[in-house]
């Protein structure tokens, strides 16, 4: 079974910087795509990043320019880094991986944004 764990969330001021980390049991180039989403509660999940197995990236409108998505073979690992963090970029983030039609998915990492 698949396994993705995420870390690097925690409390930070407006305007700063944090680095998430999805670390992954399996080598990360068997997956088709590797994304990021995050979820506020009560709103539905929003898209975020993605990087899929060509190394292609995506963001979503609102945080283009300010976050970075990338990858480490050797470690396994997807990051998410994320710059200029706004009070609206709180919300649990998590990954998310699949295999052709086998979706998998971390179990979050919550990054709250304020003074």
């Amino acid at each position: 079974q698949v396994q993705l764990v995420e870390s690097g969330g925690g409390l930070v001021q407006p305007g700063g910087s944090a680095k998430l980390s999805c670390a992954a049991s399996e080598n990360i180039f068997n997956f088709n795509t590797m994304r990021w989403y995050r979820q506020v509660p009560g709103l539905e999940r929003e898209f975020v990043a993605s990087i899929n197995v060509g190394g292609k990236t995506q963001y979503a409108e609102s945080v283009k320019g300010r976050f970075t998505i990338s990858r480490d073979g050797a470690k396994k690992t997807m990051y998410l880094q994320m710059t200029s963090l706004k009070p609206e970029d709180t919300a649990v983030y998590c990954c998310y991986a699949n295999i052709l039609s086998k979706h998998y998915w971390g179990q979050g990492t919550q990054v709250t944004v304020s003074p």
